[in-house]
């Protein structure tokens, strides 16, 4: 079986897309190669996991110019062949797109070149590739149960996003402690810092006894570092939290963005979450994805327009008040979680190419 993978750009398309090609080798001994392109973080992520991968040139459609706009699409047919060129070379049973640059190029020219195709959305909402391919695709794998109207012709399953096995094996928390996991992603989120740092006075007044870890990222950690030592609160402050598995597992309550790995990691791991949606997302699915959970009672939304101290403050303090509840929208997350996402989306790519 071989199966080209298409698409990344960021971590939220690389990893998932990483679990899925080690299933495919470990399960249906696959080979594989990945499609991205060079400004991608499957760059440094996919060589560094073992598997070889091909760039193609793609340029951007969403919240750039006019000009630049008018220039990918311009350069969309160059890239469809050389897309097209990598698949007549490689021959692939199964083409996957994982969403974001080279997705809709690599999709495109399998669909054209009648390879069976796999498209893996995580978000409630797809992004622009998927969107464009999803009435030509043979099957997707979607996380949530709303997103399978966007593939009418395909035969798609709620499979949820691959994360590490480590999320779930976490343990439940025992009631009465207050630690507080705070990240915006592996670049940090500067409205979260500052708000953060701005709060800690009110913050230890309203939750005596908090606890926090917070990932910075690079740019605002020397500054909330300061914030916290001038507040005398206890905590871990970092730019990178290497160990992320343990971190969720000591945290009792999350403060984060709802990109959908985060939105994944935090059902695997069964915690509540108040989440703060980037707003400048594509297509807005970061607020999508954190509503998807709301409406389960797992977690709670503040729109980042809406983030304030006083927001904050009430929102933390209300939480840790509130054992009980704070179990409750546990056991919701948990509920949402897909422990074989992975393992099912791999077996959806072999049974495109009958090589199950």
């Amino acid at each position: 079986m071989r199966a080209l993978i298409v698409g990344g750009g960021t971590g939220g398309h690389v990893i998932p897309a990483l679990a899925i090609a080690r299933e495919l080798k470990t399960r249906h001994a696959a080979e594989l190669v990945f499609v991205g392109t060079a400004r991608g973080i499957e760059t440094r992520l996919v060589p560094a996991a073992g598997f070889e991968l091909k760039l193609i040139h793609v340029g951007q459609l969403k919240n750039v110019s006019l000009k630049t706009r008018l220039r990918t699409l311009l350069d969309l047919p160059l890239a469809i062949l050389a897309a097209r060129k990598l698949i007549r070379q490689f021959k692939p049973d199964v083409v996957i797109g994982v969403g974001g640059y080279a997705s809709g190029p690599g999709m495109l020219a399998a669909i054209l070149g009648r390879v069976p195709t796999l498209a893996f959305e995580p978000n409630v909402v797809p992004g622009f590739a998927n969107r464009v391919i999803a009435r030509f695709v043979a099957a997707a794998a979607v996380h949530f149960q709303e997103t399978k109207r966007f593939f009418p012709g395909a035969s798609t399953r709620v499979t949820g996003v691959p994360v590490r096995e480590e999320f779930f094996n976490i343990p439940a928390r025992p009631t009465g402690s207050k630690n507080l996991l705070v990240f915006g992603g592996s670049q940090g989120s500067r409205a979260l810092n500052r708000v953060m740092s701005e709060a800690l006075p009110e913050l230890i007044k309203h939750v005596p006894g908090i606890q926090i870890v917070h990932q910075t990222g690079e740019r605002d950690f020397e500054s909330v570092q300061q914030a916290y030592r001038q507040a005398g609160v206890p905590a871990q402050v970092s730019k990178f939290i290497d160990d992320m598995p343990q971190a969720f597992a000591d945290a009792d309550l999350v403060l984060c963005r709802s990109g959908a790995s985060t939105v994944a990691e935090i059902t695997a791991a069964g915690k509540p979450a108040i989440f703060v949606p980037f707003p400048q997302a594509a297509d807005d699915h970061q607020r999508r994805n954190a509503e998807a959970l709301v409406k389960a009672n797992a977690a709670e939304l503040i729109p980042e327009a809406e983030l304030s101290v006083k927001r904050l403050v009430e929102s933390v303090a209300t939480a840790f008040s509130d054992p009980v509840r704070l179990q409750m929208m546990a056991r919701n997350a948990r509920g949402l979680s897909h422990p074989r996402a992975a393992a099912e989306i791999a077996e959806m790519a072999a049974e495109l190419t009958n090589a199950n």
